[in-house]
């Protein structure tokens, strides 16, 4: 229970938990913990939850001025989150099948699986790319890519162009804006609505999936009345 509530907190005001290990660990050391968590987040398919988009605006805001290099940072949470997609491609390429078999990981459902599956039908070798900006399903994607065993050095370069783009935006946004008054007197509604608006299009795009079933099925059941 320790580590749920760790990370809801985590979630709810990412702000406070770098500075705290700014103070306690010191600059130089803070981006151990950063690139773990994006690591794990990207690489781990049982880990989904993490708070990337947010925890990346936050450890922005600290490279401006905050103790944090701008540069270093956005280089080392790229490394992370390549490599935290690679693993999570090899776990599935080699154990994906029996961990779905298995259905021991929750978050894993059917409807998740189908959605990633049309983000690879719609936007092909892109989608690497692009569910890098939609939480949950950029922690899927890498894993069935490994399952579905896309070719891996297709896979490592759209791997690398969206890691570096997505912890760059995400980063560059808190490095330039993470320090107007506004953010920061109101810093935890401003999280609320990054994590708000990541959800946003996957909740769209399941409706609009799920809306598109209902008038297929009814079609079928208009034409089987005929």
């Amino acid at each position: 229970m320790e580590i749920i509530q760790f990370f809801i907190d985590l979630l709810r005001d990412p702000r406070q938990f770098i500075a705290d290990w700014i103070t306690n660990l010191g600059p130089i050391w803070v981006y151990i913990p950063l690139f773990i968590i994006i690591f794990v987040e990207t690489g781990l398919v049982v880990m989904p939850f993490l708070p990337g988009d947010s925890l990346l605006f936050a450890a922005g805001v600290f490279a401006n001025g905050g103790g944090l290099n701008p540069v270093l940072l956005i280089c080392l949470l790229s490394l992370a989150a390549i490599l935290g997609n690679t693993s999570n491609y090899w776990i599935g390429r080699k154990i994906g099948q029996a961990i779905i078999d298995g259905g021991r990981v929750k978050a894993l459902t059917p409807e998740r699986i189908e959605k990633t599956q049309v983000f690879f039908d719609k936007y092909g070798l892109l989608a690497i790319v692009v569910t890098r900006f939609f939480p949950i399903i950029r922690t899927f994607a890498p894993f069935l890519a490994g399952v579905g065993t896309m070719h891996f050095a297709r896979f490592t370069l759209f791997n690398a162009i969206g890691g570096i783009l997505w912890v760059s935006l995400f980063t560059l946004l808190g490095y330039f804006f993470g320090g107007i008054p506004f953010v920061q007197d109101n810093f935890e509604w401003v999280i609320i609505a990054i994590v708000v608006i990541s959800f946003l299009p996957t909740v769209i795009g399941i409706v609009q999936n799920r809306l598109k079933k209902a008038r297929s099925n009814k079609g079928k059941d208009t034409t089987d009345a005929e």
